[in-house]
């Protein structure tokens, strides 16, 4: 009897390891509503003072709110339809994340990798590249 007491403490161990490994891959939804709904102003809540973008004919290291007026030039110009994440994992200190966007006028492919500052989750680098590699 005692036996199976101390299984069910260890299995219980391991389904809260195993929870709290997963809360720590989360990405904030609010990226994911922000993308979908092509709004640079919310999408620059969750950016780091400084951004990487790699974003069609821009590729560089920008101030957040230049970072913020890049993205919502491409969202003018690609409005956006849907946006759905397809894959997310950590490593070390860094959480990634790669979706689908679907615009008016193509697809794109969405990279984002966020890092911890303070409390915080934000995003460090964001690339938005087209599907049809053009």
């Amino acid at each position: 009897m005692k036996s199976s007491n101390i299984l069910m403490l260890i299995l219980l161990g391991f389904s809260s390891l195993s929870t709290a490994a997963q809360e720590a891959t989360k990405i904030p939804v609010g990226i994911s509503i922000a993308i979908k709904a092509g709004n640079a102003a919310e999408l620059s809540k969750y950016m780091n003072s400084t951004v990487e973008v790699l974003l069609l004919d821009k590729e560089d290291f920008y101030k957040k709110n230049v970072a913020e007026a890049i993205l919502k030039e491409f969202f003018t110009n690609y409005p956006a339809k849907d946006f759905i994440i397809r894959h997310e994992g950590a490593k070390n200190d860094a959480q990634y994340a790669i979706g689908n966007l679907k615009t008016e006028k193509g697809d794109f492919r969405v990279y984002f990798l966020l890092k911890k500052v303070e409390q915080n989750l934000l995003i460090h680098q964001i690339r938005i590249e087209s599907e049809n590699g053009k």
